[in-house]
């Protein structure tokens, strides 16, 4: 079987700069909002339903633009690669970013927060695609679930930074800094797909060089380019204890024959809801992305400042709770990501929504009963119960991402995922653009509905989600009802069919000489 190999890894770990530009993007308007001179430049007034309507309304375009981008790429990704497409959508970023920096006005910042949006959702689609794409079958869990890690990570040092600008003097500073510091993200990306450190593992000076980030073998394959295709899956799974490289060769004809198969048929969005497997493939991708915000998680983690000051938390305190749940959230990923590949997708998400509806009910029980109060020790139970349900959260979160990358076939991956994040993000619309308003209002109601929805999704994942663990890309359209074309063996190192006939042969070959 393929191995993870270092520079898999590097690869990898220069894609998923990407996931972190999103998460810094999305969450650094968050921090803001902490920011009292946030509220002074704009002339807001932190308590009122207006103000409450107006950070719902650039919330909800600014994810809007998320969708247009996660529709876009794949457009981009199949016209002109996943890296080409990667470059474009951190340009795109690195410009949305800077605008939403120098916002003068909040009419501005929000359409300015809408282009920003378009770029940083074309690299969220564009982050599990490629990694899909690149990950041996047996830590594609881990490999495309670093999605939502790096996206924690972002989230982690924005909020962190932010608490240091809270305390500067400029106070327009305090809550523009972070802004700008946003454009450091795509950047780097760019900077990253330019050249990659190769594969240490090999000591020659040719594999050891810098070189560009390898566009996906997948991709190449589907453009007719095997040879480049072969050199990449050779670096991808060069491993020196197999030097005939048959698990790399066997990958390759397994592709390859696929490939072959697929193009029987035509790549259209409209023949994605024509054709029986994959019109069920494209609905259930989008109904389990959506049915991941129904737990409300936007809501509850991007108004979480909001929350903790209308329970008497006032000054820093709001953006250090802030910071330290983003962190217990991405260390939960880290163990999601582990136990995704041993586990399998199914169980998790199974577990996730079955304990997210639990913790919710607790937590809105809580917010019923000390919200408004001045019991210390009942605050300290609301706050508790949402680092609780965002650490049970990620048994959701990152499956999520990796069985709606993995279950297209390649001709239509691309699509496919732009469908699954595009209703990622009307689902952020829709559960968490009344959130700012509704904790204001129903207040503990709100979550009680959230709770609701979990537990309809938990019934939808139970009758409706198989499970892909281990199985190559090409193998799980048989899940569908899909034609396969060759499979692997269990060792990864050939194809079964190849095997059959040589026994076969070998077979025919020993009665014959019994016969004479």
């Amino acid at each position: 079987m393929a191995k993870l190999t270092v520079y898999n890894i590097r690869v990898c770990a220069v894609v998923t700069i990407a996931a972190f530009s999103y998460g810094f993007g999305a969450s650094v308007f968050v921090t803001s909002v902490g920011q009292p001179g946030f509220f002074e430049y704009y002339k807001l007034d932190p308590q009122s339903l207006h103000t409450a309507d107006i950070l719902s309304a650039i919330n909800a375009t600014f994810f809007a633009g998320c969708g247009i981008g996660a529709l876009l790429q794949c457009w981009a990704a199949d016209r002109v690669g996943r890296r080409g497409a990667l470059a474009i959508a951190a340009a795109f970023s690195l410009v949305g970013s800077a605008l939403v920096a120098g916002s003068v006005h909040i009419a501005m910042l929000s359409v300015m927060r809408v282009i920003q949006g378009i770029g940083l959702g074309m690299l969220l689609a564009l982050v599990p695609l490629y990694l899909t794409e690149v990950a041996p079958p047996k830590h594609r869990g881990v490999l495309t679930g670093s999605t939502q890690f790096s996206t924690g990570i972002g989230y982690i040092i924005c909020s962190f930074g932010s608490i240091g600008c809270y305390h500067a003097t400029n106070r327009t500073l305090s809550w523009r800094l972070p802004l700008a510091l946003a454009c450091v993200g795509p950047l780097g990306l760019l900077i990253g797909l330019l050249f990659v450190p190769g594969d240490l593992e090999n000591t020659t000076q040719e594999a050891s060089k810098l070189t560009k980030c390898s566009e996906s073998p997948r991709y190449l394959i589907w453009q007719g380019k095997r040879e480049e295709a072969w050199d990449v899956l050779k670096r991808l799974h060069h491993d020196p204890a197999n030097l005939s490289e048959s698990d790399a060769g066997a990958e390759f004809t397994q592709i390859m024959r696929q490939v072959e198969l697929d193009k029987e048929d035509k790549f259209t969005f409209l023949k994605m809801f024509q054709k029986p497997s994959w019109r069920r493939r494209s609905m259930l991708a989008m109904a389990l992305l959506f049915a991941q915000q129904g737990s409300g998680v936007y809501g509850l983690v991007n108004f979480f400042p909001l929350s903790v000051s209308s329970l008497g938390l006032t000054g820093d305190v709001p953006l250090i709770l802030y910071a330290c749940l983003v962190t217990a959230a991405t260390i939960a990923i880290a163990f999601a990501m582990w136990m995704v590949d041993r586990f399998g997708r199914r169980a998790l998400l199974l577990t996730g929504f079955a304990s997210v509806a639990c913790v919710l009910f607790i937590a809105a029980l809580l917010q019923w009963k000390y919200q408004g109060s001045s019991n210390k020790a009942g605050k300290e139970a609301c706050i508790f119960s949402i680092f609780l349900f965002i650490v049970v959260f990620q048994c959701i979160d990152a499956p999520t991402f990796v069985w709606a990358s993995e279950i297209f076939p390649t001709g239509i991956r691309a699509k496919g995922v732009s469908l699954a994040l595009f209703s990622y993000f009307v689902g952020v619309v829709t559960f968490s653009t009344p959130a700012a308003s509704a904790l204001q209002t129903i207040k503990w109601g709100m979550i009680m509905i959230y709770a609701g929805f979990c537990v309809i999704f938990f019934i939808f994942t139970y009758l409706y989600i198989p499970e892909t663990k281990g199985l190559p890309i090409e193998e799980i359209g048989a899940l569908f009802g899909d034609s396969v074309a060759v499979h692997l063996t269990s060792d990864g190192d050939g194809i079964v069919e190849e095997k059959q006939n040589e026994f076969q042969i070998e077979n025919s070959a020993t009665v014959a000489g019994e016969k004479v």
